[in-house]
């Protein structure tokens, strides 16, 4: 991870749907120390069905442009004809922005239900960042960045810092980022009958015992670059090695933390070797009750 500064402007497409969720959406986004010339794009789709509300989606649209201006950053407004989450991909694919933002669900979105299908099919299938964002907003005083030792949980690391001659998501100063890294769950091992004898031999827990410790070594190992990248980035830091189900075990240090955004890669190493999977960056996004931020990009 780069250690130099950089204030390479970043282009932002937020999917401005006026939910409660979209406004928490913009008000993270005017926490954040962007970088000069940075361009917010406030982009609402509206159906053949909401022909006749243009004028009134244009004004919200405006409204929330101001938003941004009043805090000083450049802002634009896209109304398009469409579908929602096939308008934001084909936008966003176009214009290659940095990051793309929305709400967790929208307007429409059925009680109870932690995510919206637009949000959902965005995540799923835009080839750039993508930041989902619940409400209430309270600050980003905790970040929670969860890795694996692959490529992609290492974009998600890079996210947070300078990558290369670009900048990514500058954090406020206050801000503290735990990074975690979850290793599989303890076997649950049953003695077997010795053959021919119907005697019950003893589990080798030594074996065990060793195995786990050359994993907690190995995932020290990966969390402890990581953690000297982000405070060279001049980013509080810590790490922690947890083990059980990944998706459980995220969710639950982001209750007991109280964390305000989880960030994630899209997928692991294979399916074989990566523990963080893509369904586990899925079962966050659902399920999560903070924000969720899924780091992706060209593969390495």
């Amino acid at each position: 991870m780069a250690t130099l500064q950089n204030n390479h402007p970043l282009h932002i497409i937020l999917a401005d749907d006026g939910s409660e969720h979209a406004q928490a959406a913009v008000t993270l986004l005017t926490t954040l120390p962007l970088p000069p010339e940075s361009l917010v794009t406030a982009l609402r789709v509206f159906t053949p069905l909401q022909a006749s509300e243009h004028a009134t989606l244009q004004a919200a649209l405006d409204r929330t442009q101001a938003s941004f201006t009043e805090k000083g950053i450049r802002a634009e407004t896209e109304l398009l004809l469409g579908y929602p989450a096939e308008k934001v991909i084909e936008y966003a694919d176009q214009h290659r922005p940095d990051l793309v933002v929305l709400g967790a669900k929208g307007l429409r979105a059925t009680l109870g239900i932690l995510l919206g299908g637009v949000a959902q099919q965005v995540i799923e299938y835009a080839q750039w960042p993508v930041l989902v964002v619940r409400a209430p907003f309270k600050g980003l005083n905790c970040v929670l960045l969860a890795i694996d030792g692959s490529s992609y949980s290492h974009q998600a690391a890079e996210y947070l810092c300078q990558s290369g001659k670009f900048a990514r998501l500058p954090l406020p100063v206050s801000t503290e980022v735990h990074v975690i890294n979850v290793l599989p769950p303890t076997p649950v091992l049953l003695p077997l009958a010795e053959p021919g004898t119907g005697m019950m031999m003893p589990v080798q827990t030594e074996e065990i015992t060793a195995y786990q410790a050359e994993e907690e070594q190995q995932g020290q190992a990966l969390l402890e670059p990581i953690l000297e990248g982000l405070k060279a980035c001049g980013v509080k830091a810590n790490g922690t090695l947890l083990r059980g189900d990944a998706a459980t075990e995220i969710m639950d240090y982001a209750r007991r933390h109280q964390a305000d955004l989880i960030v994630v890669g899209s997928r692991g190493l294979s399916e074989v070797k990566s523990w963080l999977m893509g369904s586990v960056s899925r079962k966050l996004v659902h399920y999560s009750g903070c924000s969720v931020l899924v780091a992706r990009g060209p593969h390495p």
